[in-house]
């Protein structure tokens, strides 16, 4: 798959162990594979970001995983891979440790209901309509 890559995030997956390079490099397939017009950039200064009509997702390394965090609280999550922010106003995360493998289809499953939200107005909109 080919999409457009930001050579900030490059620097920013490259600095990182090798484990979570994969995941991070899988996470970012995954996101793209999601829908072709997702774009990817760097907020926060360091932290690479996906959007399409709003923020979809993040990654952030730490010491013994890698944070996926999802910039949608309305989500569904019928397969249980949301690992942390259950009761969060904004959004929840995922962490991925070294050794773990990533439940592809469901992840790629919650990207496309976020960007579904975003081209609907977002989230909070759809909230507020509920």
């Amino acid at each position: 798959m080919s999409f457009v890559k930001d050579p900030r995030v490059d620097n920013y997956i490259n600095a990182l162990p090798a484990w979570q390079q994969a995941i991070c490099n899988e996470v970012r397939d995954l996101v793209h594979a999601a829908d072709p017009d997702v774009v990817e950039t760097i907020k926060r200064t360091v932290q690479p970001y996906f959007v399409l009509d709003g923020n979809i997702a993040a990654l952030l390394s730490a010491k013994d995983h890698v944070n996926v965090f999802l910039y949608d609280p309305l989500v569904e999550d019928p397969e249980g891979i949301i690992t942390a922010g259950h009761d969060n106003q904004t959004g929840r995360q995922i962490a991925i440790r070294q050794g773990e493998s990533i439940n592809a289809k469901a992840l790629t499953a919650i990207f496309r209901q976020i960007i579904e939200h975003n081209r609907a107005g977002g989230w909070r909109k759809l909230q507020a309509a509920r």
